[in-house]
């Protein structure tokens, strides 16, 4: 081993490093001291390599505490035996889940598209179709929906029962044929209007049969005022659905259309009155 010793030219340096050039740690330094020791006082020793005689010998380990994972820890489940011998033979995807999104999580109401504000306007301007209430009648037109004509439908079946099951069944073939029907007739005139808007009108339109049907339980020992209710109760549920449905194009021929839904109407009461 060859060493190389580097003498400082000036008396007020007192540095000094060697390099070992043989086959232990390439460059090596004994000491080495800041040059400017009036302003740093820091040394810095380096440990000479371990072939070197009497240098210390280093070694160590670095033991890590072992923790025990579990499969929940990051949100695997237990595995069965089951389960374990189906991903050997690579059909572990039969037991993939798949994680449900909190958008997807919505109510049962929106899931089946019910909104209860929407079919109560509604019914409020079936009850009210009088101009001069001030409602947007045409809301029951231009955006139909199922719900809440079948709720209607399905009161008037219930108060219409009396024994006679029967009445739900033919209450419901009517509700949807006569509509079919009025659609037909409507088109034919030139309405542009669809099935799906004559069937909410018509279903919604029957809510006032449902009160005066409700009304007549009490007051059917009066046949004059029962009669009354029950006239009422068809001019009134024919005004609502014939005043909705007659857009634009139908406004001219109004009567036309008004003829047949009051004959629709009267057939639902007389399910109920059973005549």
């Amino acid at each position: 081993m060859a060493d190389l010793t580097t003498y400082p030219t000036s008396s007020s340096k007192s540095d000094s490093f060697s390099i070992d050039l043989g086959t232990g740690a390439g460059l090596q330094s004994d000491q080495y001291r800041s040059p400017n020791k009036h302003q740093q006082d820091q040394s810095f020793d380096f440990m000479p390599g371990a072939d070197r005689a009497g240098s210390p010998d280093i070694h160590g380990t670095i033991d890590s505490q072992a923790v025990p994972i579990s499969d929940n820890a990051y949100g695997v489940r237990n595995r069965g035996v089951a389960s374990k011998f189906l991903e050997s033979k690579g059909f572990g995807w039969l037991l993939d889940e798949e994680d449900i999104e909190e958008e997807d999580q919505r109510p049962l109401l929106e899931e089946l598209d019910i909104d209860l504000k929407d079919i109560y306007y509604k019914l409020r301007c079936v009850l009210l179709p009088l101009p001069q209430f001030g409602l947007n009648h045409h809301v029951v037109r231009e955006s139909p929906d199922f719900w809440g004509p079948l709720l209607v439908i399905l009161l008037y079946a219930i108060v219409s029962l009396y024994g006679q099951f029967r009445v739900v069944s033919w209450i419901l073939t009517i509700w949807l044929c006569g509509s079919l029907m009025i659609f037909l007739l409507a088109r034919v005139l030139g309405g542009e209007v669809t099935y799906s808007q004559c069937l909410g009108v018509i279903g919604y339109s029957v809510l006032p049969l449902f009160l005066i049907a409700c009304t007549l339980t009490v007051l059917s020992s009066f046949y004059y005022l029962s009669s009354a209710l029950k006239f009422l109760g068809v001019i009134w549920a024919a005004y609502s659905a014939g005043s909705i449905l007659c857009v634009e194009e139908l406004q001219h021929k109004r009567p036309l259309l008004l003829y047949p839904i009051f004959l629709l109407y009267v057939y639902f009461l007389s399910l109920y009155t059973g005549v």
